[in-house]
């Protein structure tokens, strides 16, 4: 062997042996390699209800109650009183049907309210087909039925809806119900064939207090309520 050969060896040696004593040897008694996969889940109580969540620390401390969460006494804070049946049946209904919101209904509710009376009176009967149940648009018709007979139309203005508050809620089977109050202000009139003022006044602004039930089916896709009991408070 000439010394050119010799020097390689010992340079081949001296850099295996630096390499051992960094990178060190395995004995099969090393720990398995971090998996930050492994980490980041948020663990069921079972096995195998394992829900991926990038990022999440699963041994952290319970976050705490955020401003969003409504206390359940605080629930229908300015709609009902808690523990009064009104406050009960809206808890039932939404028991049912999670995306139920009673100011979202209130505020239709006063839409339908004036969208109603004006199509009563206007004698609209495909209007009020979308938004009366069968029974009550029967009763409605029979009323423009017997107007049409005499010749006669209802001329209706609304001055002002003052108040539309909730007195009643109640979900039975598949069926949600909510009665309304309504307070309103409206000049109505029915004039004969030449004209004549037969009912109501032309000028006179009347104080009317309506008091009306709306429904739907909490199973159906259909989110509209529809008219189904009407009254006037006592």
């Amino acid at each position: 062997m000439d010394i050119y050969t010799i020097i390689f060896l010992a340079l081949a040696v001296f850099i295996f042996l630096r390499l051992r004593n960094v990178l060190g040897q395995r004995t099969g008694n090393e720990r398995p390699p971090f998996d930050r996969a492994s980490r980041n889940v948020l663990h069921g109580a079972q096995d195998n209800n394992v829900v991926p969540i990038p990022g999440a620390v699963i041994d952290q401390a319970p976050l705490a109650p955020t401003a969003d969460v409504v206390p359940p006494t605080d629930r229908w804070k300015g709609l009902a009183e808690p523990g009064t049946p009104l406050a009960q049946g809206l808890d039932a209904i939404a028991a049912q049907d999670s995306s139920f919101d009673p100011r979202h209904f209130l505020s239709g509710a006063k839409s339908a309210y004036e969208m109603i009376v004006l199509a009563f009176a206007n004698g609209d009967r495909r209007a009020l087909k979308d938004l009366l149940s069968s029974e009550v648009y029967e009763s409605f018709e029979a009323v423009i039925k017997d107007r049409e007979k005499h010749e006669q139309r209802t001329e209706t203005r609304f001055v002002s809806i003052d108040k539309a508050e909730l007195v009643g809620a109640e979900a039975r089977d598949r069926a949600a119900q909510l009665t309304v109050r309504f307070v309103s202000q409206m000049i109505t009139a029915t004039r004969d064939k030449a004209g004549t003022v037969v009912d109501g006044s032309a000028e006179t602004v009347a104080d009317i207090t309506d008091v009306w039930t709306f429904a739907r089916d909490i199973t159906s896709r259909d989110p509209n309520w529809k008219l189904v009991g009407t009254g006037s408070a006592q």
